[in-house]
C-alpha cells in the first residue's frame, strides 16, 4: 500500500484488504469475489464542514472503479456457474466496466452497449478489458433495449446494471464491511441513487447486520430524480428525459425494489442541483485529492451544501449524530478536463 500524502486528513478505520492476491491475475479462482474490501476513512475536512464525524467508504478504489463490481461481479459469477457463454450489459459506463472486468476474470466474452454520448475514456477502458463496445441511443434506456435484444441469442445473458436480486446481494457486502470496521452503527448513511441498485443492496445489508434503524439519505440530481419522483407519486415514474450532467444517475425509471425499500427502512430522499454536485466534486478534490463523478458529488453535496444540517434542523435526522458514512461510489467518466468543462457549462446555464 502506498503511504498517505503529506498533510492527509485521514486515518484508516477498518482493515484495507484486497481479498486475496489472485484478484490481480487473469484466471483467478471463480469462487473468489472480484471486489476488494475498501477502506473506511475518517475525513477531517468533511467532518469540519458537517460538525460531526464523517467517514468515507471509498468505493472509488475498486478494481473496476466503482461499487458496481460488488453486485455485478456476484451476478456474473453466478450465471457463469449455470453455463453462460457470453455476457451483455447496457451501461452509462460504470456497470459496463464492472461487467467487462468480471467477464475477463471469468474468461467469458462480453458485449457492452452504451449510449452514444459515452466518454471516449470509458470506451477505451472497456476495450482494454477485452469487451466489444456498441454505441446505441441517447440514454441508458435505449441502450438497455438493444442489450435485451442481444441477450436472446443462445448462451448470452443480459447483465442488468442495477435491477436484479443477485446484484443487490453483492452490494450488501459493503454494509458487512462497515459493520466489521465500525462495530457500532453510524447515525446516518449517505448514498447516491441512479437506478436504485446500491440503495436496494445497502438496504438488504443493513437488515442483515441488524442496522435497519440507520437512516439512509438517498440523493439524486435534478433531471435524474426518478426515485424522488416515484416517492412523491407513490408509484414508479418514468422521467421524460435525463437532463442532469450526472449521467451515471441517468436511469429514467428507478427499480421497483428501491421504492419497496422505503416501506421497510427510514429513507430520506433528497434532490440536489447539478451545480451543487459539481461544486462538491471540486471541493472533494481540493480536500481529499480524490476526483469522482458528479453522481458521487450528489452524495458529497449532502455535506458540502449544508443539507445534512438542514435535515437535522427540520427534525428529520437526529441531532447530534453519532457519525455519518458517505459512500464514495467512484466513477470512471471523469478527468480534470471533464471537471473544468462541467464547471464552465454550469456557469453559463
Amino acid at each position: 500500500m502506498c503511504a498517505p500524502k503529506s498533510g492527509t486528513s485521514w486515518h484508516i478505520v477498518g482493515p484495507l484488504g484486497v481479498a486475496g492476491m489472485d484478484h490481480s491475475r487473469t484466471g483467478c479462482a471463480k469462487a473468489e469475489h472480484f471486489h476488494v474490501v475498501t477502506p473506511l476513512l475518517e475525513s477531517w475536512a468533511l467532518s469540519q464542514v458537517a460538525g460531526v464525524t464523517v467517514f468515507l467508504k471509498c468505493e472509488n478504489v475498486q478494481p473496476a472503479g466503482s461499487f458496481k463490481i460488488r453486485g455485478i461481479g456476484h451476478f456474473c459469477q453466478e450465471v457463469a456457474k449455470k453455463g453462460c457463454r457470453h455476457l451483455v450489459c447496457s451501461s452509462g459506463g460504470n456497470a459496463g466496466i464492472a461487467a467487462a472486468y468480471a467477464a475477463r476474470k471469468l474468461g467469458i466474452p462480453a458485449t457492452i452497449v452504451l449510449p452514444e454520448g459515452t466518454s471516449p475514456q470509458v470506451v477505451k477502458r472497456l476495450q482494454g478489458e477485452g469487451a466489444e463496445v456498441q454505441l446505441t441511443g441517447k440514454v441508458w434506456d435505449e441502450a438497455s433495449l438493444k442489450a435485451q435484444e442481444l441477450a436472446k441469442r443462445d448462451g448470452w445473458v443480459n447483465v442488468h446494471p442495477f435491477d436484479h436480486r443477485l446484484i443487490w446481494e453483492g452490494h450488501a457486502s459493503l454494509v458487512r464491511e462497515l459493520k466489521a470496521a465500525l462495530g457500532t452503527p453510524p447515525g446516518a448513511l449517505v448514498l447516491a441513487v441512479g437506478g436504485g441498485g446500491l440503495l436496494a443492496g445497502v438496504s438488504a445489508g443493513l437488515a442483515e447486520v441488524g442496522w435497519q434503524h440507520v437512516p439512509i439519505i438517498a440523493v439524486e440530481t435534478r433531471g435524474a430524480h426518478c426515485f424522488n419522483a416515484a416517492i412523491k407519486a407513490g408509484r414508479l415514474v418514468t422521467l421524460p428525459e435525463i437532463t442532469s450532467v450526472a449521467k451515471s444517475l441517468g436511469a429514467k425509471t428507478v427499480a421497483a425494489r428501491a421504492l419497496e425499500c422505503t416501506q421497510e427502512l427510514e429513507i430520506i430522499s433528497e434532490v440536489v442541483e447539478d451545480v451543487q454536485a459539481v461544486s462538491a466534486v471540486q471541493r472533494f478534490l481540493d480536500d481529499e485529492r480524490i476526483l469522482v463523478e458528479p453522481a458521487c458529488g450528489a452524495a458529497l453535496a449532502v455535506i458540502y451544501s449544508g443539507l445534512l444540517e438542514r435535515l437535522q434542523a427540520e427534525g428529520r435526522l437526529h441531532s447530534p449524530l453519532a457519525s455519518v458514512v458517505v459512500i464514495v461510489c467512484g466513477g470512471n467518466s471523469i478527468n480534470s478536463g471533464g471537471l473544468q468543462a462541467l464547471k464552465a457549462q454550469l456557469s453559463q446555464s
